[in-house]
């Protein structure tokens, strides 16, 4: 689950806000229960944890179903992020670029893989030559397993301006069969050549339906991804905050006529876990793939 500081998020934060209700996730966390066993590890009546219940269910983070004539809860995510709002850099002009998800100029998959626009898959999953079908251009989600997406832009920056920082954001996650949620993958993000570094995605999530995803799309396919925001600065370059390479921003060719953004799961890395790029009409964020680049 991935959350804003804004007030859709208030549910869970008052959710958690409850040391009954921390020790029931923690009791969750170890095995499916109902009401009357919950009631008898915590020491509090039945309707005290009905309550309790209630409100680790209106914010999503348990669910209860019927077993039998019992009513088993289960924990519905294993992790919450929590982005707040972006610093804001003043100091400097900028520029900024959006690439549809579908609009790659270069690619190599393995299965599992596909894409799909918002109304539909595009050919048949699972077979890679379907990355070159001309509707990919509409594709707002695609994935694979193992290779690389390429994606070409623009470079508005004139000779005379300055490149001082440069951000690349895009909403990402593993790829996993159907969904799972813990599934690590080594995803290196490169720019016009320059391997900008790796980052771990934890897993692949269908916990709760992503909250642009469209209504045909199967519920235990990925749902959504994270926000990740790549920040390449005169010291380094970063990922929400946390240092991801030594590579800096006079590292970059930076007045080429386009830039070169290419997605890669590497055949050798720790973590083969597949690629999922959510655009616009899917996932939690309804955006593209966006480059800003910060100059004086």
């Amino acid at each position: 689950m991935q959350l804003e500081i804004n007030q859709e998020a208030l549910p869970v934060y008052e959710a958690l806000a409850s040391n009954v209700r921390i020790k029931i996730i923690q009791l969750l966390a170890k095995n499916k229960m109902n009401v009357k066993e919950l009631a008898q590890e915590l020491g509090l009546s039945s309707a005290i944890i009905t309550m309790h219940i209630k409100k680790l269910e209106e914010a999503k983070i348990i669910k209860t179903e019927r077993v039998g004539q019992k009513k088993i809860s289960s924990l519905r995510v294993d992790h919450i992020d929590i982005n707040f709002p972006e610093k804001i850099f003043n100091a400097f002009d900028t520029k900024e670029t959006t690439i549809p998800i579908g609009h790659y100029t270069n690619y190599s998959v393995e299965p599992t893989c596909g894409l799909a626009t918002s109304a539909d898959f595009v050919g048949m999953v699972d077979e890679p030559k379907f990355f070159m079908d001309p509707r990919r251009m509409d594709a707002r989600i695609l994935w694979f397993t193992k290779g690389f997406v390429e994606y070409q832009s623009p470079n508005f920056l004139a000779r005379e301006e300055k490149l001082e920082m440069m951000e690349i954001s895009m909403e990402v996650s593993s790829e996993f069969p159907f969904s799972n949620n813990n599934w690590p993958s080594d995803i290196t993000f490169s720019l016009n050549g320059v391997e900008l570094g790796t980052w771990t995605s934890p897993g692949d999530f269908a916990d709760i339906r992503g909250k642009y995803t469209p209504d045909w799309y199967p519920d235990n396919l990925n749902q959504y991804g994270l926000l990740k925001t790549i920040r390449i600065m005169e010291h380094g370059t970063y990922m929400e905050g946390v240092p991801l390479s030594d590579i800096t921003i006079k590292d970059i060719p930076a007045y080429e006529d386009t830039w070169h953004l290419k997605v890669e799961v590497k055949e050798d890395a720790e973590h083969v876990g597949g690629c999922t790029l959510f655009g616009k009409g899917f996932g939690n964020y309804d955006q593209d793939i966006k480059l800003k680049m910060f100059y004086s």
